[in-house]
């Protein structure tokens, strides 16, 4: 996974880069500005872009919705002090597929940054209530932070409305496994699993589990 560091603070996005060198991630280059991001993510077409949000002229919410627009296969991970649900929702909203604080333990951000690589989604701890909460205030369905809103879906059914991801947990626990189970087998932890699953119960508007399984029993998704 090349990833491609993007802050305004010279001594944190060079200690950042030591940091992520020094536990073997591939960090390809550093911007030091919205502006040299865009040109740096054009050359090097890295697969991931740690970027802060408060950045001026341009702010890292505007580089992730040109980024987007152009080169929408990027994956952009927020990384911020921030912890506004004003800076949150709109970066989802941009296209980030993650979302970080700048207060985490570095032995955590090293783990989330890990465990993206598998699919996990990297968003720091109390956040993802956050936004659990914002989408069941609104019908307009936000993409969560796994599926960057620049990515357009197939079709208007329910499942497509899902993750591969989602699809995978729902199926599983259909299947009657375990979450501690399911956890182990996809190598995430047991309250990702969860979380995926609150997430399931959201976009396809249904009140449990035993609801969103019988439903996909009945699309024949399994036996």
């Amino acid at each position: 996974m090349k990833i491609l560091l993007v802050d305004d603070h010279p001594l944190f996005l060079e200690g950042l880069k030591n940091l992520l060198l020094a536990r073997g991630f591939d960090v390809v280059d550093t911007a030091a500005s919205g502006e040299e991001a865009l040109e740096k993510v054009n050359c090097l077409l890295p697969d991931v872009v740690l970027m802060d949000i408060k950045m001026e002229p341009l702010s890292g919410l505007q580089t992730a919705r040109r980024i987007k627009a152009k080169l929408p296969h990027i994956k952009i991970i927020m990384l911020t002090a921030s912890e506004t649900e004003e800076d949150l929702f709109e970066a989802v909203k941009s296209g980030a597929s993650g979302y970080l604080l700048k207060s985490l333990n570095a032995d955590i951000l090293y783990e989330m940054l890990a465990q993206y690589e598998k699919g996990e989604v990297p968003v720091s701890p109390g956040l993802a209530t956050k936004l659990l909460e914002e989408f069941k205030r609104n019908d307009n369905d936000y993409i969560p932070v796994e599926e960057p809103l620049a990515v357009e879906k197939e079709g208007n059914d329910k499942i497509n409305r899902l993750s591969l991801r989602q699809k995978e947990v729902l199926i599983l626990v259909a299947r009657g496994i375990k979450y501690k189970d399911i956890a182990a087998s996809l190598g995430i932890t047991e309250r990702t699993v969860k979380y995926y699953m609150e997430m399931i119960l959201n976009k396809l508007h249904m009140e449990n589990r035993n609801q969103a399984v019988k439903y996909i029993i009945q699309e024949g998704m399994v036996d």
